[in-house]
Order: structure tokens, then C-alpha cells, then sequence
């Protein structure tokens, strides 16, 4: 990954690829202004640099990425402008997302760079935070399958697309403990974050439910994380009918991952639990023609609670977690669930499965139970669970469904603490009527029209009496299958991840419940 440096030496003597700076959008008559941190490029070039920039078109919107070349007496021979939109009033605090969204472009533009300094405005620490979380975000590429340029029989491969080696941010001193907190949890943060867009984006020959939970093992002793892995032999045992049913149909057997942080200061236990659907074909009700092309992504769950997990243990937070990754590959095959197949669940309670491509929420119900059984003060699961909800917030927007409104509002308020665009949405009780089974306590379709707000129905019916519980459908920002934007690269997102570190921030510090 990019490494991250600070320095608090003049801007003209460094030496570096690029100087990234900020502009912002002026009045409706005036051009681009340049922002705080810019100055010493600015005096350079005679107090000019907004004119110089309107004269290359640039305008201070959003994403927006000017390039000029550095002025006199400088030792780096570019300057990346970048666009941050609307700034605030004078004295006023810059919005840390904008911050983190800038930084990411840039951080993009100068991909196959060695060295960029972000003279970017910093007010505080939270800033720092947020510009070392943008660039390391940005700079994300996944090019292990890539092969490289021809290099004309020479034996060496050309690097295709390489991230930006070394971010440097300017203007704070490594000795500061604020900023060097702030940059450190960065740090630590989107690296699991990025180990969760690497997952996502592997390609599904080469993660199934078996993979996935060696790579949970290695992590998980690489930090001192308690594990324990049920393969299918424990799952039948265990009586856990979700997640074999779906899985029954694949030759790559199903998982249950269970990882264990905990903390000698901990006054709280949170459970994190994520659909890990290593490729969903739809099974036996299979997707039709165009729609199981980016299907490797249907795991995004179980990443997003495997790097919170590993990433909460890195920054040693007082609180403890269990996450829980519920692992299957659902296919067609003489072994698949049918349609009007009866599993009998973890919980006890049988489901009647009218369609095999309601898959995420069967191997849920079973780990929500398996969650349960421990007494947390709350679950979380988070699941790129149902299509309706992308059809209603979008695809950069999650919806948050939960039992208690308490805690809905919290975990909203975290997503937007972190940048994580997300909504709230209700469990309507009338929805859950058209579940019913003639033969079966439960089915796993329901009325067609909410959807989304059904699949939260079912999974509540497996969280255990008291729990307090959120359920996070991310399906819309899981996966980007358009051109990046902002720190958001195209493919695997790594979404809900920084909400649910936030979520673990909060509990330790005693913010929550």
C-alpha cells in the first residue's frame, strides 16, 4: 500500500513528483479560490494562482483535477490542483469528507507516481485523519491478475497502473500525538479496508468459502485474534441448515468463521456478522443473462466484518468484537436446494425456500442465531442482500434497518461521522404476514414490492430475544461498476467497513448504550 509520511519542511524544498493543492468554487462572478495550504505556491506565483488556474479551465468543483507546472524555485516540477466544491464560510472548519474525497482524486491522478505532498488545508487532527484516509483510498489498484505491458522480449513486465508510492502530508509534525494518532488510525483503517476490496475483487476460482477462511486465519494470528472455522462437518453437527442448504449445491464446501477480539478494558461486546457468498449463481432459480457477471462481489459482507474485526484489534479499541463470516458458494447442481425445499435452521425453526437466489439471508439467520447465543450488547450484519434496495437508495447509498430506533440513528450517525453515504428504513410489521408457509414456520420470499424491508423482516426473525440489532444492506455501494470517483475505485468498495469501526470507536469510549 501507499506509504504515508509527514513533514513540516517549507513546500519549495521538497522534492517530490507533485505538490497537491486545494481550490474551492468562487461566487457566481468570480473564478476558482485558492484554499489554506496553498500559500507558499500561491506567493510564488505573485499571488496569480486562481488566475492561472481559471485560464486552464479549472472552476473549484468537486473531483475536478487541474495540473500546472511548479513554480519558480521549486524542487518538484508539478502542482495537482484539486477541486473541493463549495467552501465554507471565512474561519469556518473545511468539511472533513470533502477533504477525504479531494485526496482521493489526486491520490488517483498521480497513480505510477513516487511521491506526491498533500498541502491540503488541515484545521486539526480530524483533517490530517481524513486527507491520509483519502489518499490511501484513492491510491487503491488491484493488479494481481494483470500481467504487465509487452517489454519488447526484454523478460521484465512493465507496471500497469501502480499506486502512488508515497504520500507525504505536509505541515504536520510527526511528533504531534494528535496528528500522529490521526494518521496512524488512518493508516491501520484502510488497510484492512483495501484487504477487503482485494477479497471482493479476487475472482471467485480463486476464493471460495475455504479461501476465504485461510486468509481470516492468517490475519486473525497474525493479530492475536482468537478463531474458529466450522467446515461441513461441524456445520451438520452443529444442525446449521442455512448456510449447508445454500451451499449444498457447490463442490467447494460452506464455512462458518468465527473471529474473537477482545479487550482486558472492554465493557461491551459488539457481534459483526457478514454474508460471505463467494459467487451467487442464483442456484437452482438461476440469474438470468447479464446479472451474475460481477456475482464474486456477493461476499462484500463478510470482508467489511473480517477488516473491522482485524482493524479494531489493530488500534487495540476497548471493546469486544465477534465476527462472524457465514461462507458459501450457492450453485446449481443434482445436490442444490430446490425451490420448495424445507431447511430446518440453526435457530430450530424450518424455512421454506420458494427461491434459491434468496440465498444471503438463509446463511445470515444461521450466524445471526450463532451471535445470539453469546449475549452481545448488539449485532450488526451487513450483507449486499437484496436488489430492491438498490432500486430504492441508489448504488452509492446503504440502507440501515433495525429493532431498536436508537440504534438505527447511531449507526447512521456513525456512517455519516465517516463519509458512508446511508438511509434509514422501517421494518413495516404488515410486510411480514406474506412469509408465511403452509408448511414451514417461515418463508424466505415474501411480497415482491419492499423487498429490501422484507429480507430485514426475515433476518430479525433470527436475532435472539433483547438483542439489540442492525441490519446494513449495502448491495448499491458494495461493488462499483462504474468509472471511480471521489477515493471510490471502480470494483470492490470495501463499504460499511469505516462504519463499523466507528460503531466499535464509540462503544469503547462509552458513546453508545
Amino acid at each position: 500500500m501507499t506509504a504515508l509520511t509527514l513533514s513540516t519542511a517549507a513546500l519549495p524544498g521538497l522534492r517530490a513528483d507533485a505538490i497537491v493543492i486545494g481550490v474551492a468554487k468562487g461566487t457566481a462572478a468570480g473564478g476558482p479560490v485558492v484554499v489554506p495550504g496553498a500559500e507558499a505556491v500561491d506567493n510564488a506565483y505573485d499571488g496569480r494562482l486562481a488566475g492561472v488556474l481559471e485560464t486552464l479551465g479549472a472552476s473549484g468543483a468537486e473531483g475536478e483535477v487541474t495540473k500546472l507546472p511548479a513554480p519558480t524555485g521549486f524542487k518538484t516540477p508539478l502542482v495537482v490542483a484539486v477541486g473541493l466544491g463549495t467552501w465554507p464560510e471565512k474561519d469556518a472548519a473545511p468539511d472533513t469528507e470533502a477533504l477525504r474525497r479531494a485526496a482521493g482524486v489526486a491520490a488517483r491522478a498521480l497513480s505510477g507516481s513516487k511521491k506526491a505532498v498533500f498541502a491540503l488545508p488541515m484545521t486539526d487532527a480530524a483533517d490530517a485523519g481524513a486527507i491520509a484516509e483519502g489518499a490511501l483510498l484513492g491510491a487503491y489498484s488491484f493488479n494481481a491478475y494483470k500481467n504487465g505491458d509487452d517489454t519488447g522480449g526484454k523478460g521484465k513486465k512493465k507496471d500497469r497502473g501502480a499506486p502512488l508510492a508515497e504520500a507525504v502530508l505536509a505541515g504536520v509534525k510527526s511528533r504531534d500525538k494528535a496528528f500522529k494518532a490521526a494518521v496512524e488510525r488512518a493508516t491501520a483503517v484502510v488497510e484492512e479496508l483495501n484487504r477487503a476490496r482485494d477479497l471482493i475483487n479476487t475472482p471467485p476460482n480463486d476464493l471460495d468459502p475455504e479461501a476465504f477462511a485461510a486468509v481470516a486465519q492468517a490475519a486473525a494470528k497474525e493479530h492475536g485474534i482468537k478463531v474458529q472455522v466450522l467446515d461441513e462437518k461441524a456445520l451438520a453437527k452443529g444442525g446449521h441448515g442455512g448456510i449447508l442448504g445454500v451451499g449444498a449445491g457447490s463442490a467447494s464446501g460452506p464455512r462458518l468463521v468465527k473471529l474473537s477480539y477482545t479487550s482486558a478494558k472492554a465493557k461491551k461486546h459488539l457481534a459483526f456478522v457478514g454474508k460471505g457468498i463467494t459467487y451467487d449463481s442464483g442456484g437452482i432459480s438461476l440469474k438470468p443473462a447479464g446479472h451474475n457477471e460481477t456475482m464474486k462481489c456477493d461476499m462484500s459482507g463478510a470482508a467489511a466484518v473480517f477488516a473491522a474485526v482485524v482493524a479494531a484489534a489493530r488500534l487495540g479499541l476497548a471493546v469486544n468484537i465477534t465476527g462472524w463470516l457465514a461462507l458459501a458458494e450457492n450453485m446449481p447442481s443434482g445436490s442444490a436446494t430446490r425451490p420448495g425445499d424445507v431447511l430446518r435452521m440453526y435457530s430450530g425453526k424450518t424455512v421454506e425456500v420458494l427461491n434459491t437466489d434468496a440465498e444471503g439471508r438463509l446463511v445470515l439467520a444461521d450466524a445471526l442465531w450463532a451471535a445470539s447465543e453469546e449475549k452481545p450488547d448488539a449485532i450488526v450484519d451487513v450483507a449486499t442482500l437484496t436488489g430492491a434496495m438498490v432500486l430504492a437508495l441508489g448504488n452509492r447509498t446503504f440502507g440501515i434497518m433495525a429493532n431498536d430506533d436508537a440504534f438505527r440513528a447511531a449507526v447512521l450517525e456513525a456512517a455519516e461521522e465517516v463519509g458512508e453515504p446511508a438511509w434509514p428504513m422501517p421494518l413495516p410489521e404488515h410486510l411480514r404476514k406474506g412469509m408465511d408457509s403452509t408448511v414451514a414456520d417461515i418463508a424466505n420470499m415474501g411480497e415482491r414490492m419492499g423487498g429490501g424491508l422484507v429480507a430485514g423482516l426475515f433476518l430479525r426473525e433470527f436475532v435472539g430475544e433483547g438483542i439489540t440489532w442492525a441490519h446494513l444492506d449495502i448491495a448499491g455501494p458494495a461493488f462499483n461498476e462504474g468509472g471511480p470517483f471521489g477515493y471510490t475505485p471502480k470494483g470492490g468498495t470495501g463499504s460499511a467497513v469505516r462504519t463499523l469501526v466507528r460503531l466499535a470507536e464509540q462503544t469503547a469510549a462509552g458513546e453508545l448504550g
